[in-house]
């Protein structure tokens, strides 16, 4: 397994890219990162995943409302 670009990375369009490109602040930077990724990572379900994207994404509302 390659520690740096694990299968759960591969795709066409990378998040970082996205993330970057958008110029996403870090929460909603992980919510990208999480939906792209839902249920890919080895060991991690795709609802742990969305959970977790929703987490960072209330977060993120918090800072604004």
């Amino acid at each position: 397994m390659d520690k740096i670009n694990p299968e759960h990375y591969k795709s066409k369009i990378q998040a970082i890219e996205v993330i970057e490109e958008w110029d996403l602040s870090f929460c909603l930077g992980n919510c990208v990162k999480y939906i792209a990724r839902a249920g890919k990572k080895e060991g991690s379900s795709a609802k742990e995943d969305l959970e977790k994207a929703i987490w960072y994404l209330q977060r993120e509302l918090s800072k604004i409302t």
